[in-house]
């Protein structure tokens, strides 16, 4: 039973809800995806759970190549959708899974949220349209989560493409100190529209707002308005309590696929930075600095910084993130 408080939070939150981000319910039921939607059913202790999909056909000859798409902790998969026609364009099969607690995908709050888990639940779903070898691209967790599939099972990878990873660097061990759930979910149920345009807006984006972006911060916010949001607070609580426990800052050097960092050099990202002294927090998500010491480790590494982008360029600046992509995958941008 939601308690009183709780109740009182969510009839606030719905009094600020503005127009432009409608309730869509917890699993988006009402946002159409850019692609159709399956669904993959995963076993789960007391009940199976849904994984959300999305698969894009090569356009064109295609060139026997899959790659998989992995969103960030603030976003689904519907936001690569540029990406994956360009892929397509180029022959690629597309893959793009919703993670479990994320999107269309079941949202189970007792459940073992670590990245391996999730590894192995992405595992699973492209083996079930048939995939077996992929090219893996993530953006902020997404990436995170790539570079524990890379580490758990090489042998399923023919690259890894990092967007503006989250985990380049371990933020407790550099001094932001350790939140914890109660506090993260407490955080996450004072979650407004406002907050979440407030927060993209100053550290994805620079200060700047355009329709795109506010895009994003609309699909974030429309679960706000459901008397089931206490559930995805509670799946982020988690999720964030993931991203802090298992890091992977120490861990690039052992890693064996070959790896590109695609770095909006703006970016400025770290979890619960303002916890820290502000001595702390003001070197902290240095993407402009990150990338030369992370590829410094990596045994395959490569660094395409892409100077003046934030957080997301591939949704800042499509056209530069496209040839910054093509780079990575080696193909010519001309064709």
């Amino acid at each position: 039973m939601v308690s009183r408080f709780l109740c009182a939070c969510l009839l606030s939150l719905s009094l600020c809800f503005p127009s432009w981000a409608k309730p869509e319910g917890i699993n988006l039921e009402g946002y159409d995806y850019p692609f159709p939607v399956s669904f993959q059913q995963l076993g789960g202790f007391e009940s199976p759970f849904k994984m959300a999909l999305m698969l894009v056909e090569p356009q064109g000859a295609p060139n026997g190549k899959s790659v998989v798409l992995l969103h960030g902790k603030n976003f689904n998969g519907a936001y690569w959708e540029t990406t994956a026609k360009s892929l397509a364009g180029r022959g690629f099969r597309v893959i793009i899974p919703d993670q479990i607690g994320f999107g269309k995908s079941s949202k189970p709050t007792d459940y073992s949220y670590t990245f391996g888990q999730l590894v192995s639940n992405t595992r699973e779903v492209i083996r079930a349209v048939g995939a077996q070898k992929v090219t893996v691209i993530g953006h902020s967790m997404g990436g995170m989560l790539a570079v524990h599939w890379g580490l758990l099972y090489p042998e399923d990878i023919d690259s890894l493409i990092l967007v503006n990873p989250i985990g380049l660097e371990d933020w407790t061990e550099k001094g932001v100190p350790y939140r914890g759930l109660n506090a993260w979910y407490e955080k996450e149920l004072k979650t407004t529209p406002e907050t979440i345009e407030a927060y993209q807006k100053d550290s994805y984006y620079d200060g700047k707002w355009t329709p795109e972006y506010a895009r994003w911060a609309e699909l974030l916010s429309a679960p706000i308005g459901s008397p089931d949001y206490p559930r995805v607070a509670k799946v982020q609580a988690l999720t964030t309590a993931m991203i802090m426990s298992q890091p992977v800052a120490r861990k690039f050097h052992i890693l064996e696929v070959p790896t590109t960092l695609i770095l909006g050099e703006r970016d400025r990202t770290a979890l619960d930075k303002d916890l820290a002294k502000k001595e702390v927090a003001d070197k902290l998500g240095r993407y402009d600095l990150l990338g030369s010491e992370v590829v410094q480790r990596l045994r395959k590494g490569r660094l395409i910084p892409l100077e003046a982008l934030g957080h997301l360029p591939h949704i800042e600046d499509f056209p530069r993130f496209e040839k910054a992509l093509f780079e990575a995958l080696d193909l010519d941008p001309t064709d």
